[in-house]
């Protein structure tokens, strides 16, 4: 073992720590199996005590630290770089160790009273829903990994999910957080306070910063009351400038009662009937276009139905929506969003595609979808745009798969970076930005230095060099 390792691997307990190729190799690919980097030890500390020592002896003996949740992500931030193919056994460049956080997955504190849960940064989403359910609470962030995403890894990719339209990013939902620092001193920013006026917001400067700049060991979380009541539709529309009218028309009658407002094209639909086993389609006739909505309400008794109902029969005599079904019962509510949230995996299971996470203003969504759609069939003729995501906040997943008939390794290899160029120029020119919610990784570092506000990219790297002066917390990711 190089001699550095063996002192990292000093301090912690045996359980924490191995140089076991088979107990690294489920670490080391993306979810896409797109991406395969290289680690040579793998770290599971149980605790932010083994945290600390681990990443002091890290920083004493030059060996990075590549932070990781449940790997969920899509642009490559939690995995390593890859080995340069120049290098070998015996390489004289620092050691790589993988830090998982999956053994600090416990719920540490939930206040009713307070609205709160604390955890461990390793503890999946979908347990914390299941724990703030139990209190008659709900934490407010959802979205198809919830099964293995962490919490760590959530508030490093700043992620979003189907409710930031009512509830905002998880950056909103952080009320606490504990981090270890690169060098090695503990961030203790825990307590699950509504207010704080002590100067800077450092736990902030964590949230999004995709393991660059320590490693988040704890998260305090705002919760809300629970729904008692909710409302789930599917409607279909003719455009997109359509359903940005329903959407208006909803928040006239319902206001922060929308909990979520997601759209779904005919094409991504239809992804979802041919590879996700169970699932039917809610409405008889093809659209080209699917809103998926859901209103919310703390109170037993709303009328969210009625609501709901009295909406789109509205505007379906306006000429908005041209189908729509509402769900008679929570069964069949979770039929329709199996069809949105099993998306991805749909897309996945049908071949490589370019993905991409875009966000303009709401306002703009039908006149950028329509310029980039012209730029994209102009430019790569044949390519098959698959667009769908968050409507109500902007957000597009707005990704391209090759044409059809196509080998789609080989034209992603050649047309995928100038297609993914275009695409970001087109957000730019509508003041977007090209990452939402997913970060930016190694997938989006060059574009970023390209084409981020250069005043911002100063601050970041300032602050990347004062917490992090040796560069040893997740190299690579997020600057090129």
């Amino acid at each position: 073992m190089d001699p550095r390792l063996a002192a990292v691997a000093a301090v912690l307990p045996p359980a924490s720590f191995s140089t076991d190729p088979a107990a690294l190799a489920p670490h080391l690919t993306d979810w896409r199996g797109q991406k395969t980097g290289h680690a040579d030890a793998l770290a599971r500390p149980s605790g932010t005590e083994e945290v600390e020592a681990l990443v002091r002896a890290a920083a004493a003996h030059g060996v990075a630290i590549v932070p990781q949740g449940g790997n969920t992500g899509l642009v490559g931030g939690s995995v390593p770089e890859p080995l340069p193919a120049a290098q070998g056994e015996g390489r004289a460049d620092r050691p790589v160790i993988l830090l998982s956080t999956v053994r600090m997955n416990r719920i540490l504190n939930l206040d009713g009273e307070g609205l709160s849960l604390v955890a461990g940064a390793g503890t999946i989403l979908a347990d914390v829903h299941e724990a703030a359910a139990a209190h008659g609470l709900s934490f407010p962030l959802s979205l198809g990994a919830k099964g293995s995403a962490t919490l760590g890894g959530l508030c490093s990719t700043n992620a979003g999910g189907t409710q930031v339209l009512r509830h905002g990013t998880m950056r909103s939902l952080v009320l606490g957080l504990e981090a270890v620092l690169p060098d090695g001193s503990r961030l203790d920013q825990l307590r699950p306070l509504r207010k704080d006026s002590t100067g800077y917001d450092v736990k902030q400067l964590l949230i999004g910063a995709e393991g660059t700049l320590g490693v988040i060991t704890a998260v305090a979380l705002r919760l809300v009351p629970a729904p008692r009541s909710r409302a789930v539709a599917w409607a279909a529309v003719p455009d997109l400038a359509s359903a940005l009218a329903l959407l208006a028309r909803l928040r006239r009658l319902a206001g922060e009662r929308i909990d979520s407002f997601e759209l779904v094209p005919a094409d991504g639909l239809a992804l979802v009937l041919r590879h996700i086993p169970g699932t039917r389609a809610p409405l008889n006739a093809g659209h080209p276009w699917h809103c998926l909505i859901e209103l919310a309400d703390a109170e037993a008794d709303a009328p969210l139905a009625a609501l709901l109902e009295s909406a789109l029969a509205g505007a379906a005599g306006d000429g908005l929506v041209a189908d729509a079904t509402i769900a008679s019962s929570s069964a069949q509510a979770e039929a329709l969003w199996r069809l949105r949230e099993t998306l991805p995996e749909a897309e996945r299971l049908d071949g490589p595609c370019l993905k991409n996470d875009v966000a303009v203003s709401v306002a703009d969504v039908p006149a950028f979808d329509a310029a980039a759609q012209d730029a994209i069939a102009r430019a790569f003729p044949g390519a098959r745009p698959l667009v769908f995501g968050h409507l109500g906040d902007g957000n597009l997943h707005w990704n391209l798969r090759p044409p059809e008939g196509a080998d789609r390794r080989d034209w992603l290899a050649a047309e995928g970076d100038a297609a993914r160029a275009l695409l970001h120029d087109m957000v730019m020119a509508f003041k977007g930005t090209i990452s939402a919610e997913h970060g930016l990784g190694t997938l989006k570092a060059r574009e970023y230095g390209r084409l981020g506000d250069p005043g911002k990219l100063a601050a970041m790297r300032a602050i990347k060099a004062a917490l992090d002066p040796l560069g040893l917390m997740n190299p690579g990711k997020i600057f090129t």
